[in-house]
């Protein structure tokens, strides 16, 4: 396939994007090629937009698209053939360490595109042959190790390619978190991965389902509450902490989610949101804290925990309940774009512009 060529958009430095066109890779047995239809913009995305290192990279993990091509050993392992929809995770798992054998593919070192020599979908160069490892390209090597899930009959591939947020959500409320009946969440910050566990807890069927955020934030507190958040709190208007006594009658959360993208000064306000024996989940990264106050922490007996990525079994789930048509995930899906407005999509996403979004898709077809 080696005469045909792939289009992508290719960061080649910071906050710099050029169409470059690559050609198609011959697919061994135990791989594949993907013919995208959408990929998603995820916020690490305009994270490492602004970075220049590890240099020209395609970027894009929210991946959908139509498998075009597949050896044998591929198609018997991942039980799909050519012509299938599917959507792809970004790791690329080795399948044998101990992470791994224990589903948690998510802490396979193979998958931490951090360390040098890994591989992964949306931040490898393309220096890495055969350099098509990122959605915003019209095609996606599908290496050995990857991460298929089947699309279900009647979802469109812009709600799907969303798969992955909704998995985390799924992942970090339900999973880590324990949300479920009579339970009390606040999840801090209403943008795609806040909305994500929106959608987990309500389906966990959380009794309370607090979403936080800024006055400026009224059109996603709307969204927040069409997916099945009880109560939505402006903190520029109302201390959370009180907003939070006076919903739940003083009993405070059972869960806290941090997504507000604060970073670590906000655990200790986010710990005193929380009963005795309740949970802390954060996925904020910043730099800077105040000592964490480990006297609350002991003695009301919390439990504090960081989180990263989904499990095979949170994104199927996410999967399940968009072919299910309970919610109206379509209010999610705010803007679509092609590959010549990457930059503008990525700007918006990373709050450089005015106009504002919830989940983004990319057609490289457009």
């Amino acid at each position: 396939m080696a005469n045909i060529m792939s289009r992508a958009a290719v960061a080649v430095g910071s906050i710099k994007t050029e169409l470059k066109d690559f050609p198609l890779p011959d697919i061994p047995t135990d791989a594949g090629l993907l013919r995208v239809t959408v990929t998603g913009i995820c916020g690490s995305d305009w994270g490492m937009y602004k970075n220049d290192k590890p240099g020209p990279r395609i970027l894009g993990h929210e991946m959908v698209g139509v498998i075009e091509k597949i050896g044998e050993a591929a198609a018997y392992r991942w039980g799909v053939k050519e012509g299938d929809l599917v959507a792809l995770e970004e790791y690329l798992p080795c399948g044998h360490c101990e992470y791994c054998r224990s589903g948690e593919i998510r802490s396979c070192l193979e998958t931490d595109q951090r360390l040098p020599g890994k591989i992964r979908f949306g931040s490898t160069p393309i220096t890495v042959a055969p350099s098509l490892w990122g959605g915003y390209s019209q095609f996606v090597y599908m290496h050995p190790r990857t991460i298929v899930h089947k699309v279900p009959a009647g979802v469109e591939p812009h709600i799907a390619a969303m798969a992955l947020p909704l998995g985390n959500g799924f992942q970090w409320v339900y999973y880590d978190g324990g949300a479920g009946p009579g339970k009390a969440i606040v999840i801090q910050g209403p943008g795609q991965q806040g909305l994500g566990g929106v959608i987990a807890a309500k389906i966990a069927g959380a009794d309370v389902i607090i979403v936080s955020g800024l006055s400026a934030d009224e059109k996603r507190f709307e969204l927040a509450r069409a997916l099945g958040a009880t109560h939505t709190v402006a903190v520029d208007k109302e201390e959370l902490g009180a907003a939070v006594s006076r919903i739940t009658g003083g009993r405070m959360a059972d869960i806290v989610l941090d997504c507000s993208g604060m970073g670590p000064k906000n655990i200790n306000p986010s710990l005193g949101l929380l009963r005795k024996r309740g949970v802390l989940l954060t996925v904020s990264r910043g730099e800077g804290t105040d000592a964490l106050d480990v006297n609350r922490l002991i003695n009301n007996q919390l439990t504090l925990r960081g989180l990263r990525g989904h499990s095979y079994e949170a994104v199927e789930m996410a999967l399940r309940v968009m072919a299910s048509k309970k919610l109206p995930l379509e209010l999610m899906s705010t803007h679509r774009f092609g590959l010549g407005e990457i930059d503008k999509a990525l700007k918006i996403v990373g709050g450089q512009m005015e106009e504002r979004s919830i989940h983004i898709s990319i057609d490289p077809w457009m």
